[in-house]
């Protein structure tokens, strides 16, 4: 409810309805007696036509019924398709704005949550919430309407009716943690499953492709284990329940029964006690037959509620500069890796109007500190300024608003290959002139369509290095004053490398900040500065692919 509008309004939606299906099986409950307990004890009265408004209304009082249950089940789904929506969005935004080396170490669980996690909370929504609010309407309405009937049935549902939730509780503890074991299974596939896909293509050409079959059948057969057996219990779990609300209705029948038989109650009463009694326990019984199929749905949902906990508890209020120059500075900057630091104790000021190249060896941190400039990854040492504004103090939609950005691996959306260009907003400068720059020109002559070829998910149906081309070609033409590229003339020919580098000089003459790491030694001499970043001795491993 704090995270999404939808199940705030399908909660009260919900309340309203279990309040109208409690009256609804009052009333059906009282006609029902009325006109039994008057056929069977008058023969005068058993004309149908004496009983015309009774069983109008019965009809009315079955018929709201049929449409409350009917209403809920089809604005449930539709409310749960909404809330998981809405869910998935915030978590993926909460995603976006969190370190990338942490999601991408996470990436099979982030999978997992984003993909089957929250689509199993559809059965919460639409099956246990609805269940849930009726066991707290239904039951005590319920209760009352036998107390005007028959104390003596009253008094035996009132001290029988605890014990469902005595047992629920009993068997949620017996259960704590199966659909967690069973969550933490499937993301630990998910993840294996993703990494071998990945690498598949290489597995393929070294004649390996056979060799991950033992560990993935594996692994489908422990989390085909978890399941099971989380099933057994909710099969077994609802038999019991099923037993002890069947048992806990005979005892009210029987005293019904018995007391009848001598003489000691109305007909009408005992009938109204007996079709009344059942309906007390059936919310219960319903609690608690839905309680596990909902119970995956609420283990992916407590992961994504910490995951936008920790998004909101780090928000920041953040601000602009007072007059925007485009001057990045950092000073001591030091991030933690697995291994030690990489960057360490980093200091440099980029100044707009020049190309500034970051150099220096695998895993010293490169990548990591364009990632500080753009406020992805918070330093664990230093700071890192805009315009004398620490970047974590700034307003990050402004910011980012300033940067064109190119990641080693770029991001291109489903889509037009036109609306890939515009990714950062409307083109400036020669769009022609920056695709000769790049060789995008070369490409755009190859596709189909041109500009309105349309790709996948990442680019699918360009190569490696027509996505590189494209990016780059987005980042050139891009209206925005500062310019982060990581490795931008990788996967280019010298002709296009020598291009690509004069396009970011004319740039950087123009006004705007240009930010470049590079290993290659034509970037090198191109550059107006050179910054070298070092790592920690133990931190040399591999930290700069991000």
């Amino acid at each position: 409810m704090r995270y999404s509008p939808s199940a705030r309004r399908y909660v009260a939606v919900t309340v309203v309805l279990s309040v109208v299906t409690a009256i609804a099986v009052i009333a059906s409950a009282l006609l029902i007696a009325s006109v039994l307990a008057g056929v069977i004890t008058d023969p005068a009265q058993r004309e149908v036509g004496i009983w015309r408004t009774e069983l109008v209304a019965l009809v009315v009082a079955v018929l709201v019924r049929v449409a409350a249950a009917w209403a809920q089940a089809r604005y449930g789904d539709r409310a749960a398709a909404r809330t998981i929506a809405e869910l998935r969005s915030q978590v993926l935004d909460a995603a976006a704005r969190r370190d990338p080396r942490e999601v991408d170490a996470a990436k099979g669980n982030w999978a997992t949550l984003l993909t089957k996690g929250l689509n199993d909370l559809r059965p919460y929504l639409a099956g246990y919430l609805p269940a849930l609010v009726l066991s707290v309407i239904v039951p005590p309405t319920v209760l009352v309407a036998v107390v005007t009937q028959d104390l003596v049935s009253a008094a035996i549902i009132a001290v029988t009716l605890p014990l469902i939730p005595v047992f629920m509780v009993l068997i949620g503890l017996l259960t704590k943690g199966r659909a967690s074991a069973t969550l933490a299974s499937m993301s630990v596939l998910t993840a294996q499953m993703l990494d071998l896909l990945a690498g598949l293509p290489t597995l393929r050409a070294l004649g390996r492709e056979q060799g991950p079959r033992e560990r993935v059948t594996e692994l489908g057969d422990s989390h085909r284990r978890t399941a099971m057996s989380a099933l057994r219990i909710a099969f077994l779990s609802s038999m019991v329940l099923e037993l002890l609300a069947t048992l806990c209705v005979a005892l009210v029948a029987v005293s019904i029964g018995m007391r009848l038989v001598f003489g000691e109650m109305a007909l009408e009463a005992g009938i109204s006690a007996l079709i009344l009694a059942p309906e007390v326990y059936q919310p219960l019984r319903m609690v608690g037959e839905k309680f596990h199929a909902a119970e995956d749905g609420m283990a992916a949902a407590r992961a994504a509620f910490e995951v936008l906990d920790r998004a909101y508890a780090s928000e920041s209020a953040g601000g602009v500069p007072a007059a925007f120059v485009g001057r990045i500075e950092l000073r001591g900057v030091g991030v933690r890796s697995r291994d030690g630091w990489a960057p360490e104790a980093l200091d440099a000021v980029l100044d707009p109007g020049r190309v500034t190249v970051l150099t220096g060896p695998n895993g010293a941190g490169k990548s990591t500190a364009l990632l500080s400039m753009l406020g992805l990854v918070a330093p664990d040492a230093g700071r890192v300024s805009i315009d004398r504004v620490d970047v974590s103090e700034l307003d990050s939609e402004w910011w980012w608003r300033q940067v064109g950005w190119l990641p080693a691996r770029p991001a291109l959306l489903p889509g037009t290959v036109q609306e890939n260009l515009e990714l950062f907003g409307p083109p400036i400068g020669d769009v022609e002139a920056a695709c000769r720059a790049t060789g995008f020109d070369d490409v755009l002559r190859d596709l189909p369509l041109g500009w309105e070829t349309r790709i996948g998910a990442g680019g699918v149906g360009l190569s490696l290095g027509q996505r590189q081309r494209l990016a780059l070609t987005r980042l050139l033409v891009a209206d925005r004053p500062v310019l982060l590229a990581d490795e931008p003339t990788a996967h280019l020919d010298a002709a296009s490398a020598a291009r690509v580098l004069t396009a970011l000089e004319v740039r950087a003459r123009s006004g705007a900040t240009v930010v470049v790491v590079a290993h290659d030694v034509r970037t090198l001499a191109a550059a107006d500065a050179v910054v070298t970043v070092h790592g920690s001795a133990s931190a040399e491993r591999d930290t700069d692919g991000w």
